[in-house]
C-alpha cells in the first residue's frame, strides 16, 4: 500500500512564527505561485514531469505548490526542515529509497519549502501526473519551463537536462 506524508511521524512539529524572512518568502509565493517543485525538470511527458531536488549541506529549496498528485523518492536519505502552508514547521529524516505518495482534490494544494539539516548532499525524484483532479499551476508551461522566474527559490533556477 502507498505511504503518504500523514503516515510518516514529524522528529519535530511546532506552530509557531516563521523568521521575517521566511514569512515575506511565503507572501510572495501567495502572490506568484511557484510550479517548480524541484530545481531540475529532467523528464516530461503528456502525462508526466520527473523532478529533481539537490540540497548540499545547509541549503533549502524556496515554497513552491503542489496541486498535482504525485510521488517523491529520497534517492540519498537525509534529514530535512519544512515550513508548510499551515503555518507548522516539522522536521523529518528520510531513509534511501522511502517514497511517499500524494493526492489532492479538486482545489486542494500544498505549499512548503526544504532545508537539508544534514551534513551530506540530499537528493530527492519527484514525478507529477498531469492528470490529476486539478490542472498544472497558472502559468506554468511544461514545455520550456524555465523556473528563474521564481527568485525565492534559495538555488539556481531549475534547468532542463
Amino acid at each position: 500500500m502507498a505511504q503518504t506524508m500523514l503516515d510518516k511521524k514529524a522528529e519535530s512539529s511546532v506552530k509557531a512564527p516563521w523568521p521575517p524572512e521566511i514569512a515575506a518568502e511565503f507572501e510572495r509565493e501567495k502572490n506568484n505561485p511557484n510550479p517548480c517543485v524541484g530545481n531540475a525538470l529532467v523528464s516530461e511527458s503528456d502525462r508526466v514531469r520527473v523532478w529533481t531536488i539537490r540540497l548540499k549541506p545547509g541549503q533549502r529549496i524556496g515554497f513552491h505548490r503542489h496541486v498535482l498528485d504525485y510521488f517523491w523518492t529520497s534517492v540519498t536519505g537525509g534529514r530535512g526542515r519544512q515550513h508548510v502552508h499551515d503555518g507548522t514547521t516539522v522536521e523529518y529524516t528520510y531513509a534511501p529509497g522511502e517514497t511517499r505518495h500524494e493526492t489532492y482534490g479538486p482545489g486542494e494544494f500544498k505549499v512548503h519549502d526544504l532545508e537539508n539539516l544534514g551534513d551530506k548532499e540530499m537528493v530527492f525524484m519527484t514525478i507529477e501526473f498531469l492528470q490529476s483532479a486539478n490542472k498544472p499551476v497558472s502559468g506554468a508551461n511544461p514545455i520550456g519551463l524555465s523556473c528563474s522566474q521564481y527568485p525565492n527559490t534559495g538555488m539556481p533556477g531549475a534547468q532542463r537536462t
